[in-house]
């Protein structure tokens, strides 16, 4: 009964992954190496840029870097990254809230007059997909 248990739970694991898919984040156009790129994932326009779904940062190597999200959920996504240069873990600031630190989101996504829109920079993620963020464009 015990093998049967746990044949049906493996089972309905590998179902529940099998919906899920990877999203690999190629990031250029950095100016330096110094510090590191810290990334996040969004999944609705109520959370872009306050609240990231799922964050990472990566070591910068030769002005790039490339990070993989794994086992996400199918879905619309934005992605958004900003170079910390002093390895700070955040994102530094002027007065009025202007990023002094490189930004730079999916579909290079930009602002006007203020942040760029979530339905500029969200994407479809159905598969497993590659997508390239590119600074200073």
């Amino acid at each position: 009964m015990t093998k049967i248990i746990i044949s049906i739970v493996l089972f309905i694991s590998s179902l529940i992954s099998a919906q899920n898919v990877d999203l690999t984040v190629k990031i250029s156009g950095l100016k330096n190496n110094t510090g590191v790129v810290q990334v996040g994932l969004f999944n609705s326009e109520g959370t872009f840029l306050k609240k990231a779904f799922k964050g990472t940062s990566s070591e910068i190597k030769s002005n790039s870097a490339t990070v993989t999200f794994s086992n996400i959920p199918k879905g619309k996504y934005g992605v958004s990254a900003y170079h910390d240069a002093n390895n700070n873990g955040k994102l530094d600031t002027n007065f009025l809230g202007i990023p002094k630190e490189d930004v730079a989101c999916s579909n290079n996504a930009k602002g006007k007059m203020g942040p760029p829109k979530y339905e500029d920079a969200k994407f479809d993620l159905s598969k497993d997909l590659k997508i390239d963020v590119k600074f200073n464009d």
